[in-house]
């Protein structure tokens, strides 16, 4: 069986109350559990200007 690294980015709006690292908690939670995947992680956070 074939072990692939997928970078995935993902862009969200979300409220000043929800912190991207939470969202992006919640979201590789997710994927793990409907995927099956390994493992899941935030590699870093890019804050985008209005």
């Amino acid at each position: 069986m074939a072990l692939t690294n997928l970078y995935i980015k993902v862009e969200i709006e979300h409220d000043d109350r929800d912190t991207p690292e939470k969202l992006a908690k919640e979201i590789c939670r997710q994927v793990m559990k409907i995927y099956g995947v390994r493992r899941a992680e935030l590699s870093s956070v890019t804050e985008v200007e209005k």
